[in-house]
């Protein structure tokens, strides 16, 4: 098992977040808010593979994940369902509530621990809401509850699979490789809901796309040292740095739609993508069960699942380009302030959306909101790039160089391309489906494509941001529009070119 340096900051002991670092000991709260957690040579991946197993005091979890691997649970929405899988998931669920509640105090030791400890937990809780049947009630038991509302506490994630969880630290190697930057075919995944080389594949291009973005990172870095300077020579060098950002997001495009050589679309619509369902998006209400003797954990109001609008990367490009999606007198959400994401709890807690302080709360913006479910460090790093005292835009603005202005708009230009894209993605993997049968029924390969790309009119994305309510109206993560909302993203970066006459 692969630890980070002891001298890493990643590594001191974690302070608790509700009373604070004990007398002596190094805030690494505070170290973390100035190191970002942002490689320069994997960006918002860690450098190295991430953690593969918890040590032992914590196997019975990881026990429990192997075993929901290796049996390849199906979904309990499944029509075809055997007697037999039904049996084998409830095996499993009644050994998830007979195991002891384990105490998480020692993962604190390390912030490694805490992600995979979410990770497993969380995946966990997937899996056993997943797999029950269609009428069950949705009881999560305490065994699970319990530990992944601390980790929660600790890490300041929502109980729940995030992006994080299957793409930034759900990798490893293929092949040891001593090289810096993990090569993009060198990459396979530690966990799988159905095993399939379509779910594979569905994360990995994310990483890919997270690793090529390391070069964007470097480029952003780059252009706000010339902005700290602002004579002619900056203002050249920008323009250059600028087209060369244009060509980082249009690999990123190819690498998106690279995800069709290895994903088919009704595999993924039908097979995959309902495992990622939060408790937002379906019908049955969660039951965090076994908090009676836990009335310092708080509980979320809502919960979506992995999207893949938690990706700082994408965030990133937005905010230093200056492209505006959410409107700016909402202030973004923080953990742990109770009043915008969090709600104290009596005994247990349930995700009601019929409850008042779900129903009092303001509604926070679809992009905003998924900054709560990025790691931490990442969210701190988007406050950071959005309180830069130089912008970029207020600078092209400022310099009144034509050429820099075109640099400008054509980095915009790739940005809207590559949302072009995601569009065209969701039409072939969310749209396309949703008006076929499933597989077993209609397997007809673009049958349903064209059409549905003329929906997005001509366009698409990854789709794990993505869920359905029915054919005939799809929904985003959270409730979102979908077409709508991914055209408004698209149209609100095209809207975002700036005209000769304001240089």
């Amino acid at each position: 098992m692969a630890f980070i340096p002891s001298t890493h900051f990643l590594a001191l002991p974690r302070p608790d977040v509700l009373i604070g670092p004990p007398l002596g000991v190094v805030d690494t709260t505070t170290l973390a808010a100035h190191d970002f957690d942002v490689d320069t040579r994997t960006g918002f991946m860690p450098p190295d593979p991430p953690l593969a197993r918890l040590p032992l005091q914590w196997e019975p979890w990881e026990q429990l994940l192997d075993d929901a691997q290796v049996h390849r649970f199906q979904l309990g929405t499944k029509l075809d369902i055997t007697d037999m899988e039904k049996a084998r998931s409830e095996s499993w669920r009644a050994r998830v509530r007979k195991l002891p509640t384990l105490s998480t105090s020692d993962l604190r030791q390390s912030e490694l621990l805490l992600r995979r400890g979410h990770h497993v937990l969380a995946w966990n809780m997937h899996f056993y809401i997943h797999s029950l049947p269609p009428d069950a009630d949705i009881r999560i038991p305490p065994p699970i509850t319990v530990p992944l509302l601390e980790v929660c506490a600790q890490l300041q994630l929502p109980p729940v699979i995030t992006y994080s969880d299957d793409v930034l630290y759900n990798w490893e190697l293929k092949v040891p490789s001593a090289e810096p930057t993990p090569a993009l075919d060198n990459l396979r995944c530690l966990t799988l809901f159905t095993g399939t080389r379509d779910e594979e594949e569905f994360y990995l291009a994310s990483a890919r796309i997270e690793l090529r973005g390391v070069d964007a990172l470097e480029i952003m870095r780059a252009i706000m040292d010339e902005l700290f300077v602002g004579d002619g020579l900056a203002a050249r060098r920008i323009t250059r740095y600028l087209h060369n950002l244009s060509r980082v997001l249009d690999d990123l495009s190819l690498l998106l739609l690279g995800v069709r050589d290895g994903c088919d679309p009704d595999v993924f619509y039908h097979e995959i993508r309902p495992w990622f369902n939060g408790a937002d998006s379906g019908s049955r209400n969660w039951t965090f069960e076994g908090l009676e003797a836990h009335p310092e954990l708080v509980l979320p109001v809502e919960l979506s699942g992995p999207s893949a609008a938690q990706s700082s990367l994408i965030h990133a490009f937005d905010v230093f380009l200056g492209v505006d999606h959410t409107p700016k007198q909402t202030p973004p959400p923080s953990f742990p302030t109770l009043s915008t994401s969090y709600i104290e709890h009596p005994s247990s807690f349930t995700t009601s959306k019929s409850d008042p302080a779900h129903q009092a709360l303001p509604r926070t913006p679809f992009l905003t909101r998924m900054r709560s479910y990025m790691p931490r460090h990442h969210r701190n790093f988007l406050r950071h790039l959005d309180a830069a005292p130089r912008p970029l835009r207020a600078a092209v603005a400022r310099m009144s160089d034509a050429s820099l202005l075109d640099a400008y708009n054509s980095a915009l230009d790739a940005l809207r391309r590559f949302r072009d894209a995601h569009l065209r993605i969701v039409a072939l993997y969310i749209i396309g489906p949703s008006r076929r049968g499933p597989p077993s029924s209609a397997r007809i390969a673009q049958a349903g494509t064209d059409t549905a790309a003329e929906t997005c009119g001509g366009q698409t994305g990854t789709g794990m941001e993505v869920e359905t309510e029915s054919t005939s109206r799809l929904r985003g993560t959270g409730g979102t529009d979908l077409v709508r909302f991914l055209k408004g993203v698209r149209d609100r970066t095209s809207e975002a070119t700036m005209e000769r006459a304001t240089v």
